[in-house]
């Protein structure tokens, strides 16, 4: 049964996350605060003199860095203090006054980067050779360094800043017209009550085990995306336009390599995952015939692959159970770090059970001077089980991170952010398949790792392929009107659903729907991710030798060095099509196993 939501006072404190490792009281938070505005009022003295010699270099760094950190712990604790309730006032006004303050850190140290890019790096490491205690800035400035050929003049940069608001009108748009303008209409549900349908409540019905309600809640929606194509493929457009002028002005060749800039990421590799999958599509062919074939359907539609095909467990699984059962799971990965890992259960550091006015979802989260927080939501099933064990995977890598870096250095790249949290989903769905008690327990396993790849794999492949191919057309000069955007959507989806399924001609408005088509080539890295997590995964279940310590010292690295070359610790070349053939391979293996049991 879910858990009854409660008011926040009535939840016992041993279920609640302690934030008072960031502060004791409240009072202590305004207290830093100020002590964050006096800083701020002195750093301008350091404008004009940062490369003068070793010993401003050093000073200008320490305290920039000091209010970053300061900012950030003051930021997080603020947040989550109004995550705990969103409808606490008094909470609403810190974030108010850390979102100020935000600006304020912004707008005084803004001087910083363009100054130091002005200089020569090579004036900087002279300076690092001069006084040793600038060798722990070297990684920080290395970064900066790297950006100077894009990096524009202090009049154009301040110009751009200026047209961020500008830039961003397409994705605010699109997100107020896909969020609050935008009514589908009513469906009709499994009990015969109509209802209206949402985005947010689309997933229920398009899962039901009623066809015609999940026909109806498919054909409502995307009537709905039809009937606001002009708009949104004028806001796709509008994004797309403004990433590629901002290429252009910056100097770089595409707004694909922009994009992957900042992580040190070669084109190469978001070519090589789309490559790779689309060699590999019979694999995820295979699957949805499986699917046709156990929901016993003459012809398997867009309605019908979001469906179970096993009967859902309706076994529940308290907190500590779900304690056990994760620590269990990764045992694997060594004494240490289920000793470490244990420190999340101990210390309070996950907030579990849902309350009137807490932020729903879940996330890791925290700062340089916490160890990392856990909001969940728990409701006692397996997917809650799950998402634990994927918040954790996160919590571990934060945690390695800061304590083993100094805080420049600790926050690591999004590229390999999602990894440490699949390895532990996977770790989590092994060892339950190992200890199923039931064919029906492990076929809900088996087929909670098939959605899986389905989804990050191959789904977001086929939107990285979506993004790229947009791009290319605007580049050739071509326009991004709604039948062309549909025409390109709906060819991809041909291609990837292949012969055993019936794409729907509605699905090629699906493009609407998409946010993260606003965000700029950002989906590839989730297919990346579990690629790298299942080799990882492969190597530490197989006992290759080294494979744990090396994953471990992965996730102490931090930013140390480009994400590349910090998978490439745990045994993982991604730039290496092998990479993406393994996960193929587990997808299939996976598959294998479900058709063996299932037909037992």
């Amino acid at each position: 049964m879910p858990i009854q939501e409660k008011t926040r006072d009535e939840i016992k404190d041993y279920y609640k996350w302690n934030l008072n490792s960031i502060y004791d009281n409240d009072q202590n938070w305004y207290t830093e605060y100020e002590e964050v505005k006096k800083k701020l009022s002195g750093f301008p003295k350091y404008k004009g003199i940062i490369l003068d010699s070793p010993g401003n270099l050093l000073k200008t760094l320490k305290d920039f860095l000091w209010l970053e950190r300061k900012l950030s712990k003051l930021y997080v604790y603020a947040y989550m203090r109004s995550d705990e309730d969103t409808g606490n006032t008094y909470y609403q006004k810190l974030k108010g006054e850390v979102d100020n303050l935000n600006v304020l850190v912004s707008e005084a140290t803004s001087f910083v980067v363009p100054e130091l890019i002005k200089g020569d790096y090579s004036k900087v490491l002279k300076y690092i050779d001069q006084l040793p205690d600038l060798i722990k800035y070297k990684r920080m400035l290395e970064d900066i360094y790297r950006f100077k050929r894009y990096t524009l003049s202090e009049i154009e940069e301040k110009m751009l800043s200026k047209l961020t608001k500008i830039f961003d009108n397409p994705v605010d748009t699109a997100s107020l017209l896909r969020n609050s303008d935008l009514v589908f209409g009513t469906i009709t549900d499994e009990n015969n009550n109509l209802v209206e349908l949402t985005n947010s409540n689309y997933s229920k019905y398009i899962e039901s085990q009623n066809r015609e309600v999940r026909k109806q809640a498919f054909m409502t929606l995307y009537k709905g995306y039809e009937s606001v194509k002009n708009t949104l493929s004028k806001t796709l457009s509008g994004e797309v336009d403004a990433n590629q002028t901002i290429a252009d002005i910056r100097g770089f060749n595409s707004a694909l390599e922009m994009a992957l800039f900042d992580g040190n990421i070669d084109n190469s590799i978001y070519y090589n995952l789309i490559e790779v999958v689309n060699k590999n599509l019979k694999v995820l062919h295979k699957y949805y015939q499986l699917k046709k074939e156990v929901l016993n359907v003459d012809e398997l539609t867009l309605y019908d692959v979001h469906v179970p095909i096993v009967k859902e467990i309706t076994e529940t699984y308290d907190f500590s159970e779900a304690k056990k059962l994760i620590i269990n799971a990764l045992e694997v990965l060594g004494d240490d770090y289920i000793t470490d890992l244990n420190k999340a259960f101990a210390e309070n550091w996950i907030d579990i059970y849902p309350n009137v006015g807490k932020r729903s979802g879940a996330y890791s989260w925290g700062c340089y001077d916490s160890h990392p927080y856990i909001l969940l939501n728990y409701q006692e099933r397996f997917s809650d089980v799950s998402t634990l064990a994927h918040e954790l995977g996160h919590s571990m890598h934060s945690y390695y991170s800061r304590v083993h870096n100094e805080y420049q250095d600790s926050h690591y790249k999004i590229f390999v952010a999602e990894v440490a949290s699949i390895v532990n989903e996977l770790l989590l769905y092994q060892y339950m398949i190992e200890n199923a008690k039931t064919d029906n327990e492990k076929l809900n396993m088996l087929n909670n790792m098939l959605e899986l790849f389905k989804s990050t794999l191959f789904r977001q492949t086929m939107f990285a392929e979506f993004e790229l191919e947009i791009y290319n057309r605007v580049s050739n000069n071509e326009i991004l009107t709604h039948e062309l955007l549909s025409s390109i959507y709906y060819n991809l989806n041909k291609k990837y659903f292949g012969e055993n399924v019936l794409v729907n001609d509605e699905i090629k408005y699906e493009w609407a729907r998409i946010p993260h088509f606003y965000m700029n080539f950002y989906v590839y890295q989730y297919a990346t991710g579990l690629a790298a997590a299942c080799s990882i995964v492969n190597d530490i279940l197989s006992k290759k030798p080294g494979a744990v310590k090396n994953y471990l010292e992965f996730l102490k690295t931090g930013n140390r060095d480009y994400p590349v070359e910090l998978l490439k610790i745990a045994g993982i070349d991604i730039s290496k099509p092998s990479a993406i053939e393994n996960a193929v391979k587990l997808f299939d293996n996976t598959i294998y196993q479900f058709i063996k049991l299932s037909r037992k």
